[in-house]
């Protein structure tokens, strides 16, 4: 069964993309999204607590980047259900050899990929397609005394956001994040 999920690291290790194989017929397909025991044999001993799903209208749409502090800090396993989207993690881990920098992957209902992003990294996206709808799952629980953020277009973080021809959308809270270079000490 090994043989039916791929698990890539990418340049930050921590973060993995992870696609499952698709088996389809003239009926469509089935895929197997999640099996614990792949996963943690990658992962490590991963338990997610909850699971979201959030809808983007336009193409354009851009969420976060948003984390949570300890003892509140969150691992997401993070699936475009439907459309399409850039998939972003910055590490702000201070201690770590990749602090500030991110991965940004594109994730497709089309491919079922799927990102890992462990505690300690800033996760957004942005949708490239309209409609487009986002599920994760987490290892610790919505706290809103324990969230925190990183201001989507800081030019430290130099993420390269496909917005050529668009309106970026985001929300006011967003918009009024703190820039990386301000950032306390949450992952000493």
């Amino acid at each position: 069964m090994p043989d039916q999920v791929i698990f890539e690291r990418c340049h930050i290790p921590d973060v993995i993309k992870i696609t499952p194989k698709r088996h389809g017929d003239s009926r469509g397909h089935f895929v197997e999204l999640f099996r614990a025991d792949l996963f943690q044999s990658q992962a490590g001993d991963v338990q997610f607590v909850q699971y979201n799903q959030s809808l983007s209208r336009p193409a354009g749409t851009v969420r976060g980047l948003h984390y949570q502090i300890a003892p509140a800090a969150q691992g997401k396993l993070v699936r475009c259900a439907q459309g399409a989207m850039l998939d972003v993690a910055v590490d702000v881990r201070r201690s770590s050899p990749t602090f500030g920098q991110h991965v940004a992957v594109k994730l497709s209902s089309e491919d079922d990929s799927q990102l890992w992003i462990p505690p300690g990294f800033a996760h957004g996206f942005c949708t490239l397609v309209p409609d487009t709808e986002v599920w994760y799952a987490v290892t610790s629980t919505y706290s809103p005394e324990h969230e925190r953020g990183v201001l989507w277009n800081d030019p430290d973080l130099n993420i390269a956001w496909p917005l050529a021809g668009l309106e970026p959308l985001v929300s006011p809270r967003d918009a009024k994040l703190p820039r990386f270079h301000d950032l306390a000490r949450d992952f000493e």
